[in-house]
């Protein structure tokens, strides 16, 4: 397996386009309320990243192992809602109070990649959503204490499951974390479940994205057009970041301020 690392000077242009994606997703979450369709959503996530000197990372992209023209996506922002799990286009579908809604933006800067997800309430939401959608964020968070020079990265993984079963939730499997840099989807996988002290060994250098995605049922998925749903309908979350790992721990490059 090729896991290449970054140097400092490309970390630090990665950091610039991390700076870019947090604030353009700072500023669609403030977007999210009923009435707002998923497409508008998106056209503002387009506008925001050209404005502040970026390009959308996911708009025309293909992943390089499918042959089906028709797997090109759309748009410039995944919006997957309620059972939507991920990479599902925006549409003139009109967001309503108690749906939950996954907002998934990457952008392409000076030729490197950054991606970031969250899953924000739209107006006021069930108590078994707000658990989730609380649970989820923190799973990330813990992943990230674990991110350490040495460390492995079944430890990322283990915590991240450990934290949501224990509240009742499942972590997707058919889908992880991922390596990034000049690709949008580079070697390792950073799976969210796992043993400690299995996986690679993490190195200084390495750059890649921790994205627990959990559901509120069971944790199988079903193909949706380009996007996937939980397999039984239940509610699904979805939080991402990009980080850098330096001998102090990792630098998360798309930290919202």
């Amino acid at each position: 397996m090729n896991i290449g690392t970054k140097t400092e000077k490309e970390i630090r242009v990665m950091a610039k386009g991390g700076k870019i994606l947090a604030k353009a997703m700072e500023e669609l979450e403030k977007m999210v309320r009923p009435g707002i369709t998923t497409k508008e959503l998106d056209r503002a996530a387009e506008a925001l990243i050209l404005k502040l000197g970026a390009a959308c990372a996911f708009k025309g992209y293909q992943d390089k192992d499918d042959k089906d023209t028709n797997s090109v996506f759309p748009a410039c922002l995944c919006v997957s809602v309620n059972d939507e799990v991920v990479h599902c286009p925006p549409s003139e579908r009109i967001l309503k109070e108690g749906d939950i809604v996954s907002l998934d933006l990457g952008v392409l800067y000076k030729g490197f990649y950054a991606d970031m997800a969250i899953t924000a309430p739209v107006g006021r939401i069930s108590p078994i959503a707000a658990k989730l959608i609380k649970v989820t964020k923190e799973a990330l968070k813990r992943g990230i204490k674990k991110v350490k020079v040495g460390g492995h990265f079944g430890d990322i993984g283990s915590v991240i499951q450990k934290h949501v079963e224990d509240n009742g939730f499942s972590v997707v499997r058919d889908l992880c974390g991922h390596g990034i840099g000049r690709g949008l989807h580079e070697e390792p996988q950073v799976l969210n479940y796992a043993e400690h002290g299995t996986g690679l060994v993490i190195q200084e250098g390495m750059v890649f994205c921790i994205e627990p995605i959990t559901a509120a049922g069971d944790w199988k998925i079903k193909k949706a057009g380009l996007g996937y749903k939980t397999i039984d309908n239940s509610l699904s979350a979805h939080f991402e970041h990009t980080l850098a790992i330096n001998k102090n721990g990792c630098q998360v490059l798309t930290k919202i301020s």
